[in-house]
């Protein structure tokens, strides 16, 4: 699928496939001037799991403004480069959850076994 500029530099939201989005962030903060905060309340989305490059910029941007927002927060501390160890110290102190991938994972299918 290709995406759309002028839908996303619009500030719209663009399906690209199941339920994998994609959006434009004009800042480091992915909430700031976006679409995304009513966006996940539409769909009932109260968790986010955080993974990406360069945590001192826009992964610890767009963590502080969800927590800001009051959502539950999951970072995959094997999962986001630049991450260092006063920084895990700061999440914590917000409550983000700090686990690994393979964690989040067993975590996940325990959920669903449970459910199922």
């Amino acid at each position: 699928m290709r995406l759309d500029p002028d839908l996303l530099l619009a500030g719209g939201i663009q399906e690209i496939g199941g339920l994998e989005m994609a959006m434009y962030k004009p800042r480091w903060g992915a909430f700031f001037k976006t679409p995304l905060e009513g966006h996940l309340r539409e769909h009932g989305i109260s968790t986010l799991v955080f993974c990406g490059c360069n945590f001192p910029n826009c992964p610890r941007t767009s963590i502080y403004e969800a927590s800001e927002r009051d959502f539950r927060v999951v970072l995959p501390t094997d999962a986001i480069s630049g991450l260092y160890e006063r920084g895990e110290e700061e999440l914590a102190a917000i409550g983000v959850q700090l686990m690994t991938s393979d964690q989040i994972a067993t975590g996940l299918l325990d959920r669903l076994a449970r459910t199922h």
